[in-house]
């Protein structure tokens, strides 16, 4: 279902998006808006195709049809380079050189702004200083990236791409290897990014309790179509959810703060 939020105050516009990979269809005529000072989570069943979108947006995988809009400007065909100003991507894991310092890991994320000698400036290592301070690593800066835990590594991978210094931010499924307790602080600190630094950020989640918590807007993908698009409440529902995950649940109002929590049937 395409979306009808007019386009001030966002960032992030993807319109009538297609895409396919290993010649299968996987997405759709999928539209989507990803305000600014939010967390837009994308959700949906295994094979929904939400890691084809953040690749299709993030311009690792070339859409067949549709137009990605930052910004008010048309990135769809802009050369990674171009695109690496304006969105950054957080990736599940796996992504960060063991041999490096966290530091120098993070420093990674201002290559977009280096001259040709790829030396970094004074702007490069205070960009890079405030990334670790927000995501709370700067006391592992000058640890080995292969020494830290998961959390750890995820938080590294989330100051890279904040030390990007980009308008949007992408996150695949970046709890899918944390325990809950590191799911929850990572989900809490991301909410608080968005808010407090006017982020416009897109994640692919798969906890639907979690994104209820953490998230302003949730996109619900079902078959490579865009089935639901609202609020926590409007999304996630029981219809909603037993066409989509084709699973019968109840959903029940969390005491404390009002938002839905989602129990499967018995």
């Amino acid at each position: 279902m395409p979306e009808t939020q007019t386009s001030m105050g966002l960032a992030l516009h993807i319109q009538h998006l297609t895409a396919a990979y290993n010649g299968c269809l996987v997405l759709e005529n999928v539209s989507l808006d990803v305000p600014v000072g939010q967390v837009t989570a994308l959700i949906g069943p295994n094979g929904a195709g939400k890691t084809t979108l953040i690749r299709a947006v993030s311009g690792t995988l070339k859409p067949k049809a549709g137009r990605i809009m930052v910004n008010g400007r048309d990135i769809t065909h802009l050369p990674p380079e171009k695109r690496a100003c304006l969105l950054a991507v957080a990736p599940q894991s796996g992504n960060l050189p063991g041999e490096f310092s966290v530091y120098q890991a993070v420093m990674m994320g201002r290559t977009p702004y280096l001259g040709w000698l790829g030396y970094p400036g004074k702007r490069d290592h205070e960009k890079t200083l405030h990334a670790l301070e927000l995501t709370e690593t700067a006391h592992l800066a000058r640890r080995r990236v292969a020494s830290l835990s998961g959390g750890e590594q995820q938080r590294v991978l989330l100051a890279r791409a904040l030390a990007q210094e980009t308008p949007v931010l992408l996150l695949d499924e970046p709890t899918t290897y944390l325990d809950l307790h590191h799911q929850v602080t990572f989900l809490q600190l991301v909410h608080r990014l968005a808010h407090q630094n006017n982020l416009a950020i897109l994640a692919a989640l798969h906890d639907l309790n979690l994104t209820s918590l953490y998230a302003d807007r949730v996109a619900l993908l079902s078959n490579g179509r865009l089935e639901a698009v609202g609020s926590p409440a409007e999304t996630l529902t029981p219809a909603n959810i037993q066409r989509a995950y084709r699973l019968a649940v109840r959903v029940i109002t969390h005491p404390k703060n009002g938002l839905p929590l989602i129990l499967p049937e018995a």
